[in-house]
């Protein structure tokens, strides 16, 4: 039996961390940025977990 692919689109947005949670990007910072004020834009920045109704999706995704 061959193995299973991992879905590359999942892999290149997600990372597992050392709970077994799944790290992820803030969406809405790539581009129509000039009506975006410096806050909204600040706060979009760095990393946030995924939700516990998402996990299994991105589990099944990534074959963890």
């Amino acid at each position: 039996m061959p193995k299973i692919k991992t879905k590359r689109a999942g892999a290149k947005r997600f990372k597992q961390v050392g709970s077994g949670r799944f790290k992820r990007r803030q969406s809405f910072k790539r581009h129509i940025l000039t009506k975006k004020s410096a806050k909204r834009k600040r706060q979009l920045c760095g990393n946030l977990l995924v939700a516990d109704a998402d996990t299994n999706a991105v589990r099944r995704m990534l074959n963890v």
